[in-house]
């Protein structure tokens, strides 16, 4: 991919900033386009476009190749669902990456009528999801470590009005139950997800002294207790009047990679004082429609697969490394 630069972005010493430099955007040679054909190529392509968000999308394109990766080809397998009411599994993006080859594969799948997931009823307590679930046992097992956090800084420069800020994660915190949402045990020993009206929530200040930027952001990390919601915190710390660090943390439990772009875009809108439309399903309703789904007959097929894969003693893998692995896992890291 060629990309024209104004200017070169350097570093404070004058060097050249490669961190800084852009990623192609997957811009295709318009002499290559090919356009769509039929129907069903249409709809694709339009399909491909909203999930990219990038076009035109010719008929012989590469998803990867446009900027797709997993979880916009996850995207893509749930609008193809909706749009045509045929099943598309995963590897089938990964194997037939253009629109001419997956409309192929639409055209010979077998219907599977498209269901909308519905609200849950209310309820005291709802289950977790899966993810949830393992995530729950791990923290469990980590016992109050910080493994699971998702931390995040962004700078922001020029003029902050604070309390436009704070009152954006507030808005941000009443419209998704995930940042109200807290975890427990019920009598059997399941965890489970309580969802509450109204969390506490403060946006933390502090002013940025002898400490580095590096060392404010690390001290911010701390642990979550997962009974405690809201399982998110955030914090200004002022570097001058014009300059200020935006750090913010949550746990995984309620939030994953697709989310927080999410999150991040309807900061965004909030802070701007833009409406958002509605939501009318939240992350609770999926986790009821996993229960559910888990008593049906296509679980129950892939369970006693998995099952019958993973029966009798299993091997232990035993890669070779440079050390030896010390009896307490860490999640330390460093850089080389």
């Amino acid at each position: 991919h060629m990309i024209e630069m104004e200017q070169w972005p350097v570093t404070p010493s004058g060097k050249l900033d490669r961190n800084a430099l852009p990623a192609p955007d997957g811009a295709v040679d318009e002499e290559a386009y090919t356009a769509p054909r039929n129907v069903t190529e249409m709809k694709l392509a339009q399909l491909w476009e909203d999930v990219l968000k990038n076009g035109p999308v010719g008929i012989h394109d590469n998803f990867f190749d446009r900027g797709g990766h997993s979880l916009k080809a996850t995207a893509l397998v749930s609008r193809v669902a909706k749009e045509f009411d045929v099943q598309v599994p995963l590897k089938d993006v990964f194997a037939h990456p253009t629109v001419e080859g997956l409309a192929s594969v639409i055209r010979e799948g077998t219907d599977s009528p498209y269901e909308a997931m519905k609200p849950a009823e209310q309820r005291e307590a709802y289950p977790v999801s899966s993810a949830q679930k393992r995530i729950y046992v791990l923290q469990q097992l980590e016992d109050g470590g910080t493994g699971y956090n998702m931390p995040a800084v962004l700078e922001l420069e020029g003029k902050l009005d604070p309390e436009r800020l704070d009152r954006a994660f507030k808005e941000l915190i009443k419209r998704h139950e995930s940042l109200r949402t807290s975890f427990e045990q019920d009598e059997s020993g399941e965890p489970v997800q309580r969802i509450h009206n109204v969390v506490p929530f403060t946006l933390q200040t502090a002013v940025l002294s002898e400490q580095t930027e590096q060392e404010a952001a690390a001290a911010f990390i701390e642990p979550f207790d997962l009974s405690q919601a809201p399982l998110f915190r955030a914090q200004i710390v002022k570097v001058s009047d014009e300059r200020h660090l935006l750090l913010v943390d949550m746990h995984h439990i309620i939030s994953d990679g697709v989310s927080v772009n999410i999150l991040i875009r309807e900061f965004g809108e909030l802070y701007n004082n833009r409406t958002l439309p509605v939501l009318h399903i939240q992350y609770k309703d999926y986790a009821v429609w996993q229960e559910g789904f888990k008593k049906g007959d296509a679980y129950q097929m892939q369970e006693a697969y998995w099952l019958k894969q993973l029966e009798g003693e299993l091997p232990v893998l035993d890669l070779p490394a440079d050390h030896t692995r010390p009896p307490v896992r860490s999640f330390a890291g460093d850089k080389v």
